[in-house]
């Protein structure tokens, strides 16, 4: 009988030390976890069905291992049951990527990007405004102050944006189907010799400057690039379809990147080596732009068919709300004190305001006469939106600080990814301007 008893005792502790791993591993994050079950395993294999049953019933209270991901504040939003997420989970990283330049400030991403806040390397450039027209393969360059065209650039088929490289000393028009970008020197607004590169729907940056990131959407893939040269250097499928917008994370070791016709989103390796978060959003979802907010912890990523922005968990990889903004929401913009993310909504022509701190849609504001409000850029001074009207053949011109409609200005034919060039930053992350 003394037998028998030890032997329960030993089955007891057993179990409770197996509890305590998986506590502890739950705790320290999903890969200690994952090293402490496969630690287990012989003794989960001892264990009998019985045990089993009692393991079931987990570590501590109900609520031991409720989410944490911030929630979304508004009203409005819509806090939907964080999904699955296939493949690995995003790692959570300390130190920044090698090479990239040091935040000015760990609480915000966007500190160097005060009103006027210009590199010496874009202070003699001319200020100007970059205008794609994508159905009449042109570039038509607005200045700013007299808000008329002095410019129009022919490019090749479908000229989608206008990116600013790395070091801040060219711009390069994403010729879709054309399979080139064409350089453009920002100093003197001039175009040069168009450089072969295969299906370049939208372009970034490495926050290191080693890599130029191609986003091939027809091809399916990413291909990272010489950022000078733009020589091939490695090229990552995705699975997924449409792959074409994207933000990098605070520590620059990885981006976010939405695939606009299978409604997913994608975690990728700033190196290009691997996908290692795969996420479906729900319903018919169709994502765009995608921002990272100020402090780094919130993802906000356009909708054009849920018309809104889902807010995802930079650290967990899962959904924390919804903001309803309006119909096509499309195209996110930072303001230039990082209070406030400028949301277009293509689909209704109006612009909503969110509030960072509060994760509020705080205001929507909707265009005279209506338009289709889709890219472009903050002004240097932070007092103007530049946006381009998608389907109305012109750029409209927006005071911010007292919200109406200053100009509207006649462009070519579908006009696209405006950008406004120079705007403060010391390093640009590509699109129409993400600047660090």
């Amino acid at each position: 009988m003394l037998s028998y008893a030890v032997a329960g005792v030993v089955i007891f502790l057993i179990m409770w030390a197996f509890r305590a791993a998986r506590c502890l591993g739950d705790r320290a994050g999903p890969n200690a976890a994952a090293e402490l079950t496969d630690m287990t395993r012989p003794v989960r294999s001892a264990i009998t069905a019985a045990t089993a049953a009692v393991l079931l019933l987990g570590c501590g209270g109900p609520n031991q291992h409720a989410p944490t991901a911030p929630q979304a504040a508004s009203p409005t939003s819509v806090r939907p049951t964080a999904p699955s997420v296939s493949g690995s989970r995003p790692p959570t990283t300390v130190a920044s990527l090698p090479g990239m330049p040091p935040p000015l400030d760990p609480h915000d991403v966007y500190a160097a990007d005060r009103p006027n806040a210009l590199s010496p390397v874009v202070r003699q450039d001319r200020p100007l405004v970059y205008v794609p027209n994508t159905l009449s393969n042109t570039v038509s360059i607005i200045d700013p102050r007299s808000y008329r065209i002095i410019r129009t650039i022919p490019t090749g088929r479908l000229p989608q944006h206008v990116v600013p490289s790395y070091d801040l000393r060219t711009l390069w028009v994403n010729n879709n189907n054309g399979n080139t970008l064409t350089p453009i020197n920002p100093r003197t607004g001039q175009a040069g010799r168009p450089v072969p590169v295969t299906d370049p729907y939208n372009l970034y940056f490495t926050p290191d400057g080693r890599y130029a990131v191609v986003m091939a959407e027809r091809k399916n893939r990413i291909d990272f690039r010489d950022p000078h040269t733009m020589r091939l250097e490695r090229s990552l499928p995705v699975p997924c379809s449409g792959v074409n917008h994207a933000d990098f994370s605070a520590d620059g070791r990885t981006f976010l990147v939405s695939c606009e016709f299978s409604g997913d989103l994608l975690l990728i390796d700033s190196t290009g080596r691997q996908v290692l978060g795969h996420l479906h959003l729900p319903g018919h979802a169709m994502p765009q732009d995608v921002k990272l907010s100020p402090d780094g912890r919130i993802y906000y990523i356009a909708d054009m068919q849920s018309g809104g922005v889902w807010l995802l968990d930079a650290h967990s990889f899962h959904r924390s709300g919804f903001l309803r903004t309006g119909a096509g929401a499309h195209g996110l913009y930072v303001s230039r004190d990082s209070r406030y993310l400028y949301v277009t909504n293509r689909g209704e022509g109006s612009i909503s305001l969110v509030a960072f701190a509060t994760r509020r849609v705080v205001r929507t504001w909707h265009l005279p006469g209506g338009g289709s409000p889709d890219m472009g850029g903050v002004s240097a001074d932070g007092r103007l939106l530049w946006l381009s009207g998608r389907y109305s053949r012109e750029v409209y011109v927006i005071d911010v600080v007292h919200w109406r409609l200053l100009h509207r200005i006649r462009v070519g034919n579908g006009p696209h990814g405006l950008c406004v060039f120079p705007q403060p930053g010391r390093y640009s992350l590509g699109h129409t301007g993400i600047f660090r």
